[in-house]
């Protein structure tokens, strides 16, 4: 009668990927909980299947067929005991790197510990009989699926990368009796690269570069990196923790975080993805990602992730650098963005005194080759959107993304080079957090803490935060006010002087325009604190200010958009409003 499967999202998406992966062989034991994967699989001639009665038997004859065949062996059981069975054999399997996928069906984890017949706690494994365990949940939405994506990509991957080894799959079923799926979904197949003669074809694809948080690069690694540029008509999207000092960087932020515009040059064939977080939530639209790094992981930040190269980032542009394939064009794919960055740029007339106007008229004039630290959101979100000098590298806490230690990195920082300047941005919240550290007695004269005083956590007052529909009420609690001596004009300063810094303080864009060139003297016996006291109203209006800068041509969005400036700008948006939709 041919074959249907079942119509339970979650295992179709796991026999879908099998199958895209090339996976053919299944040892599969009886039970209940596993019959909608077995049963689907059976009936699929694409598989080689045996079936072991006794599942620790079975986990050993996985592995004397997976040595063997040199292919990975799927094994697949019910719930209850019969999974603690495969143990020995996922320890042989572990210490042997063979490529074995145990497959558990489980019903509910709801259900754990609630003296459910049957039902074992599979959440925690020993350290020696797999690489990964997943769970691949049931399907209630979108991002139940892509999530699935991932996981079941990954424990496949994991078989094979770093050598390889047994994997786990979690399985959660809901004994449906429906297997009137005629065809199985089409999952992404996410491949891992760790051969050159594997490496995917790049001819005539529109290439860009994303560069996440990376450590300061040596240079051969720039040039690897610009000459991969020019034979590939690439560019190479940044933020300042980047760290990239090559020809073809282009600060993305201004442009990807335009809320009623959206940029041809953001949109791509695909994009090269290294480097670790990012906090610039840079919108860029590529039809499929290539991450390089040498952990080999799946990272599917924008969700199209379609190769991992687990490789050391150099030799991969090293090998694609040795085919030179794009003819020069008139106008580069660098010079489209370069464009477009420095239009949106020129549109710029004026912010309320804030973090982005500070960052817009202090980072053309940072001394060159010295270091920035930037709190996370607010602080590190305001400097992306401008141009500094090339030599300076930036640094921000973006791996566990919290506000704690960003004046403690910073300080940690300047004791590397005493003969470097070190500044920090830094809102008020965030350096009251860290204080301690400001009084440490290793302190030299190279910091330069900038400190943006508006009371409270800004970022849950901006006009783009969920929590920004509640008004005045946000400051109760959400975004804390009123702490720290509630904006005090001396509260900081004592401490500063008191501590051995100079202390600046400036509560208009006249002081702070007189006292720019003081803070980033390189000439100072000692190290500076520069409180600049704004509002967060003015902070929220400048961020919606920059991020309306380019307006789509469409009606709507100009309508919308007039509405929503209008609205949260009073009349002195007005003029700002018009001048953006005169000039498209």
């Amino acid at each position: 009668m041919g074959y249907n499967y079942t119509s339970e999202k979650n295992i179709q998406q796991i026999i879908s990927l099998l199958k895209a992966h090339g996976i053919k062989k299944i040892i599969a034991s009886p039970g209940s909980s596993n019959v909608s994967f077995v049963a689907s699989v059976q009936h699929d001639r694409f598989f080689e299947i045996y079936s072991v009665v006794d599942e620790r038997s079975a986990a050993y004859v996985a592995c004397g067929l997976a040595a063997e065949s040199a292919e990975p062996v799927v094994l697949c059981c019910t719930g209850a005991t019969a999974s603690r069975n495969y143990i020995p054999g996922l320890t042989e399997a572990f210490y042997r790197k063979l490529p074995i996928i145990a497959i558990t069906a489980l019903v509910h984890p709801g259900y754990i510990g609630q003296n459910r017949p049957q039902v074992m706690d599979r959440t925690v494994v020993l350290n020696d009989i797999v690489r990964c365990s997943v769970q691949v949940d049931i399907v209630e939405s979108a991002e139940d699926e892509w999530a699935n994506n991932v996981k079941i990509n990954k424990a496949i991957l994991e078989t094979k990368r770093q050598g390889g080894g047994p994997v786990h799959i979690n399985m959660v079923t809901t004994f449906s009796r429906d297997f009137s799926a005629k065809e199985l979904p089409y999952c992404r197949k996410i491949d891992l690269i760790q051969k050159k003669f594997e490496f995917p074809e790049l001819k005539g694809k529109k290439v860009g570069l994303f560069i996440g948080t990376h450590k300061k690069m040596a240079v051969d690694f720039i040039d690897a990196i610009d000459l991969f540029c020019e034979n590939y008509n690439a560019t190479v999207f940044i933020d300042h923790t980047s760290n990239y000092q090559g020809k073809y960087a282009v600060l993305g932020s201004i442009i990807a975080n335009q809320d009623n515009y959206i940029a041809d040059c953001l949109k791509m064939d695909v994009l090269v993805d290294i480097g670790d977080i990012s906090g610039a939530d840079m919108k860029l639209y590529p039809s499929e990602v290539w991450r390089v790094n040498p952990d080999g992981q799946i990272r599917d930040y924008r969700k199209n992730t379609r190769y991992v190269f687990e490789m050391d980032e150099k030799q991969f542009f090293d090998y694609y650098n040795s085919y030179v394939v794009c003819d020069k064009k008139e106008l580069t794919y660098y010079e489209s963005c370069k464009n477009e960055y420095d239009q949106i740029v020129d549109k710029i007339t004026n912010f309320p005194l804030s973090n982005i106007w500070t960052a817009w008229k202090m980072s053309p004039v940072l001394p060159a080759n010295s270091v920035i630290h930037f709190a996370i959101l607010n602080s590190l979100r305001s400097w992306n959107y401008f141009e500094y000098d090339n030599s300076i590298l930036g640094y921000s806490n973006t791996g566990g993304f919290g506000i704690d230690g960003c004046v403690s990195s910073l300080i940690g920082a300047s004791l590397a080079n005493s003969e470097k300047l070190y500044f920090g941005v830094v809102g008020d919240l965030a350096f009251f957090y860290d204080l301690n550290s400001v009084g440490i007695r290793h302190i030299g004269n190279n910091i330069r803490i900038l400190l943006i005083n508006n009371g409270n956590g800004t970022e849950f007052r901006n006009y783009s935060c969920i929590a920004s529909q509640f008004g005045d009420e946000t400051k109760e609690y959400i975004s804390a006010a009123s702490h720290y001596g509630n904006k005090s004009e001396t509260f900081v300063k004592n401490i500063a002087e008191n501590l051995g810094y100079k202390y600046y303080c400036a509560k208009t864009k006249e002081e702070v325009t007189e006292l720019i060139p003081y803070f980033v003297s390189t000439i100072s016996n000692k190290s500076i604190i520069f409180e600049i006291f704004t509002d967060s109203n003015a902070e929220s209006e400048a961020l919606q200010i920059i991020n309306n800068l380019q307006i789509s041509s469409s009606q709507y969005v100009k309508n919308k958009t007039k509405k929503v400036l209008r609205r949260a700008l009073g009349d002195e948006g007005t003029k700002f409003v018009k001048k953006c939709l005169h000039e498209r």
